[in-house]
């Protein structure tokens, strides 16, 4: 497996990284080359497909849902490698907000993201995808514990909704939250970071004002992922409980996704 920084090769993919290496509240640490995040694969390069083959990946997950898909392309086909769409938003939800996002001017942004706006939406949607997606993370939890690894998740950033799913998987694993949150904010990281694009149509442009009324939208925030684990604790409890009642995760499940997932 090549040990190269992921970032010096991967061109056409942005924000990918081996979750490997993350500490356990037992004193474990996760496997390297089993479990990798990124954003979505369909601008890969031949040489970002040649990298990505040679981690020998069972299972690409991708969270996008179909208008992120019909915006983005689909992801390349890895050989030997299956690919999961697992959509954890509704391909109609927001579509006139992101092209707001996109094409607006602005009056319209100061409107919709001024005053706090955007980060309170980012909050909102962090503890609705925990709370209202537990099929989808059960699925996803279940798979790996049975055939999936080596995975990759992704969703179009590979910030919120890949690192919503790969916190979750963490939680299960006994990783401890500090870790969690460190590995989420890497996603801030300049080579990692969303590249945002503005089309021609708004005058704004890509202004300095512009540019801060989005950066809550694009940012990694610990705010955003602690929403996501009190929604965990005001709804389940504490965190065993969301994993067996709302995951549907047994003991013996998540002892098979720890001998996957964790070193000996």
């Amino acid at each position: 497996m090549s040990q190269q920084p992921a970032e010096t090769v991967l061109t056409g993919v942005r924000n990918f990284r081996d979750v490997g290496g993350l500490p356990t509240a037992d004193g474990r640490r996760v496997r390297q080359g089993v479990l990798f995040r990124s954003g979505h694969l369909a601008h890969a390069t031949q040489q970002d497909a040649d990298f990505l083959t040679g981690l020998g990946l069972h299972t690409v997950f991708d969270f996008r849902n179909s208008a992120d898909q019909a915006l983005e392309g689909p992801d390349i086909a890895l050989p030997g490698v299956r690919n999961v769409n697992i959509p954890l938003s509704d391909p109609a939800d927001g579509a006139d907000f992101w092209q707001m996002v996109r094409d607006g001017e602005l009056d319209q942004l100061r409107a919709a993201l001024g005053d706090g706006q955007a980060a309170d939406r980012m909050v909102h949607s962090y503890r609705t995808i925990v709370t209202g997606r537990t099929a989808e993370h059960g699925r996803l939890l279940h798979a790996l514990a049975e055939d999936s690894v080596p995975a990759l998740m992704h969703c179009a950033a590979g910030k919120d909704r890949a690192g919503l799913s790969i916190a979750v998987t963490l939680l299960a694993l006994g990783v401890r939250r500090e870790a969690i949150e460190a590995d989420y904010l890497e996603s801030n990281s300049p080579h990692r970071r969303y590249k945002v694009h503005r089309s021609s149509k708004s005058q704004a442009g890509m202004s300095p004002e512009v540019m801060e009324l989005l950066a809550p939208l694009f940012d990694a925030r610990a705010a955003y992922l602690d929403a996501a684990f009190t929604a965990i604790h005001e709804t389940w409890g504490d965190v065993d409980s969301y994993l067996s009642k709302g995951l549907r995760l047994t003991e013996g499940t998540r002892d098979r996704l720890r001998a996957r997932l964790l070193e000996d």
